[in-house]
């Protein structure tokens, strides 16, 4: 069946994206206004769209025409953010700090949640979260009268200690972060605990196996 996006209202734009693109990762970011003020909020139109340089990128969605909420504004005014990810036991927590409270309530408080310093940026990150990255600006797009594209270049990473395998090969625990995702929408999240492996097939290898796939 086609949706042809030229005849849909947004809403249900946003209801055919939702649905279809899933599971999606959670940025959890914290941010700091020149004030001092802190803000944590999640956004799951996220991922890694870099390796060198190392990007991140994630989508703020704004309340009303010319805002992309408090994230957007302190990225905009200090150009520095942590994103942080969420555990499967941090479900809750995230939850209450997606919560519209006003400016000056600290969503990180209200959720019985921690910060710790970072080393290259002023934004805390979330002690609780298995990791964090730091994250310097690089560009923000605008995309709606109420919606940006934030891209960040990661100026490091925080991996929970248990969580690293081998620390001079770069080896993670993927397993154990025991991260989730968003599905759809009305409140539903996803577990990564069903994994298979796949290899990629050395093109060298692809016209024996094609073969053999054709007999």
């Amino acid at each position: 069946m086609l949706f042809d996006f030229v005849n849909i209202e947004s809403e249900n734009i946003y209801k055919l994206l939702t649905s279809t693109v899933g599971p999606r990762p959670i940025a959890w970011v914290t941010t700091q206004d020149t004030d001092g003020t802190l803000n944590a909020a999640p956004f799951s139109f996220f991922n890694a769209v870099s390796g060198n340089p190392p990007v991140l990128a994630f989508g703020i969605g704004g309340r009303a025409p010319g805002d992309v909420k408090d994230t957007g504004g302190n990225i905009r005014r200090t150009g520095q953010f942590v994103i942080n990810l969420v555990s499967y036991e941090l479900a809750e927590p995230m939850n209450v700090t997606a919560i519209d409270f006003p400016k000056h309530v600290d969503e990180l408080k209200e959720a019985g949640l921690t910060t710790a310093p970072s080393r290259h940026v002023k934004p805390p990150r979330i002690a609780e979260a298995p990791v964090s990255f730091e994250c310097e600006r690089l560009v923000v797009v605008e995309v709606g009268i109420d919606r940006a594209v934030v891209l960040g270049k990661v100026l490091a990473i925080h991996v929970r200690d248990d969580c690293v395998l081998d620390k001079e090969r770069c080896y993670i625990d993927t397993p154990k972060l025991d991260l989730i995702g968003r599905m759809h929408g009305r409140g539903w999240y996803a577990r990564v605990t069903d994994r298979f492996e796949l290899p990629r097939i050395p093109l060298d290898d692809w016209p024996a196996r094609k073969a053999k796939a054709a007999e």
